[in-house]
């Protein structure tokens, strides 16, 4: 069932699902207090099918994450999470043989994998290694960039060592507030050396397909906060997905987003996941959802009838802008539309 849908019955996301693949940052938890409704609205859908945890967040093995999401409540082991120190050291394989030398730019997640997978860790680009790791760890600063710029001085076509991200999140939501991720820790390195890594988490497909493998899941839904990596993710795996708006994205954001990162389902927090999802009619030049009504009149949005529930006043614009296959920049949208009613924390 999709976002458009006009004559399947009303079904939650959750129907057919065998196993829920969730994001974590933004919508499990942010920073180490968990987000309201998430851990009871997972557990729930845990009693009838697999959860399985997929994150961009480098900083933490899968053993610590799983722990965290103990004590917050959910029945995690650390085969249930995947991580993209994981990805990228499968990555790492495929270029750079066991027993090698790798300088890491980051936390324990990546040692952890890359000792499990029998790599020497270094943290000075003085021992030769064969290749730059990096992800996000919150104790990372200028020398280890400055380490993995040395490194790197060389252009791999020329002979010089591969550099794999873990990920390149540009933000990261923490309790405080958003903080800069690793997107901007990579781009640092890029600015000094003038290469480009190789991306081993979300968006890319390899950890979406790594978790499908592991948990076996036959008919999977995906959990996210972020149009950039969770839903395009997804949506590059063949996935379908629900963004949550507990996290980084708002409803202005889902209302401009591009094709290749559209959500299956858009929540404004999780125990949605159980609720009927309502589908989208249309009628000539308006779109409805439930209570809520949108008109496209050439560049003009219109607001025809807000409903009762924030939530589906989005999800009628979303349904109306997107349908146009037009820019949002070639829009006027009322602020109405994308008012900010969503953020818990």
């Amino acid at each position: 069932m999709g976002l458009f849908s006009k004559s399947a019955p009303a079904r939650t996301p959750l129907d057919g699902v065998d196993v829920v693949l969730a994001d974590l940052d933004g919508v499990v938890y942010a920073g180490a207090g968990a987000l309201p409704h998430a851990i009871e609205s997972l557990n729930a859908a845990g009693r009838t099918r697999r959860l399985g945890y997929i994150t961009n967040n480098a900083s933490r093995t899968d053993a610590s994450v799983a722990m965290h999401l103990r004590e917050l409540g959910l029945h995690t082991e650390p085969a249930d999470v995947v991580t993209s120190p994981q990805a990228a050291v499968r990555l790492l394989g495929d270029r750079v043989a066991p027993g090698a030398t790798v300088l890491v730019v980051g936390g324990e997640g990546l040692v952890v994998e890359l000792e499990k997978a029998g790599y020497i860790v270094t943290r000075s680009a003085d021992d030769r290694p064969a290749a730059v790791l990096q992800g996000f760890a919150p104790e990372v600063g200028w020398s280890q960039l400055a380490e993995a710029a040395y490194a790197l001085a060389l252009p791999e076509e020329e002979g010089g060592i591969p550099w794999i991200a873990t990920n390149t999140d540009w933000t990261i939501p923490q309790a405080r507030g958003i903080a800069p991720g690793n997107g901007t820790l990579v781009s640092a390195v890029h600015t000094a050396v003038g290469r480009l890594a190789t991306v081993a988490g979300k968006p890319e497909a390899a950890i979406f397909q790594e978790a499908v493998a592991r948990f076996g899941a036959q008919h999977p839904l995906f959990l996210g906060d972020r149009l950039d990596t969770d839903i395009m993710g997804a949506v590059r795996a063949g996935l379908p997905s629900a963004l949550v708006l507990t996290g980084i994205d708002r409803p202005k954001h889902v209302l401009a987003a591009p094709p290749d990162s559209r959500p299956t389902y858009i929540l404004g927090d999780l125990r949605e996941l159980h609720e009927p999802y309502p589908e989208s009619t249309v009628h000539g030049d308006t779109t409805t959802v439930r209570g809520a009504a949108v008109r496209i009149d050439g560049p003009d949005v219109h607001i025809v009838r807000e409903g009762d529930r924030p939530i589906d006043l989005v999800r009628a614009g979303a349904a109306a802008i997107w349908a146009t296959g037009r820019g949002i920049f070639g829009f006027r949208v009322p602020e109405r539309l994308y008012r900010d009613t969503f953020h818990t924390r």
